[in-house]
């Protein structure tokens, strides 16, 4: 069940689903990204602080290779959500690692806020979830959202994660105010369930 050597452990370099290709960062996407940010930053910020911290096109770049670094040691897989039919880049996913010898992962999102809507995170989570416990044998996933961002919840919702509970005062927004954290999560059973349900 755990994942020895986890630096021997092949990772694709990108995942396609029906709409969407989510993959790998590379150097030539930090304007792309950078561009998306910009678009969508009040609108971010107030569920992710690290937003606020974008302010020139190198900031994505540093972002962009800094992932590469977490990539090579396995430890956390950053990747872009694009359009198939344009390039466009939609938003941003990746999963950390909790625990290698459970194993247990964690799935983090945005999207920006011009691509909403659309059912393109439900995809793009779908193909992460699907090759976490397809791939890595996971144990389990887990996803944490603010409890007040309700669409980021639905996201979860939607694809079979349960709700296991609030994590009350848990962290400061950006704006000061304090937040509680839903928690989300998925193991084996749930995902043989989800799984039928989406195909």
């Amino acid at each position: 069940m755990s994942i020895t050597r986890p630096f021997l452990r092949d990772l694709p370099s990108e995942w396609a689903g029906a709409r969407i290709v989510v993959r790998r960062w590379r150097d030539d996407d930090a304007p792309l990204l950078f561009d998306a940010i910009m678009e969508s930053q009040a609108h971010l910020r107030r569920w992710l602080p690290w937003a606020g911290t974008y302010q020139i096109v190198d900031d994505a770049i540093e972002y962009v290779r800094r992932q590469s670094g977490h990539w090579s040691l396995r430890e956390e897989v950053g990747v872009g959500i694009f359009a198939r039919d344009d390039g466009r880049l939609l938003g941003g996913s990746g999963f950390h690692v909790h625990n290698y010898d459970l194993p247990s992962f964690e799935i983090g999102y945005w999207l920006r806020h011009s691509a909403e809507g659309h059912g393109y995170m439900s995809e793009a989570i779908r193909l992460l979830t699907a090759f976490l416990f397809d791939t890595f044998g996971a144990q389990r996933v887990m996803i944490r959202c603010d409890a007040a961002n309700r669409r980021s919840g639905a996201v979860a919702e939607r694809l079979g994660f349960s709700l296991e509970g609030t994590r009350r005062h848990d962290s400061l927004r950006a704006d000061g105010t304090i937040r509680d954290t839903l928690v989300y999560a998925m193991i084996p059973d749930d995902y043989a369930r989800a799984r039928q349900a989406w195909e």
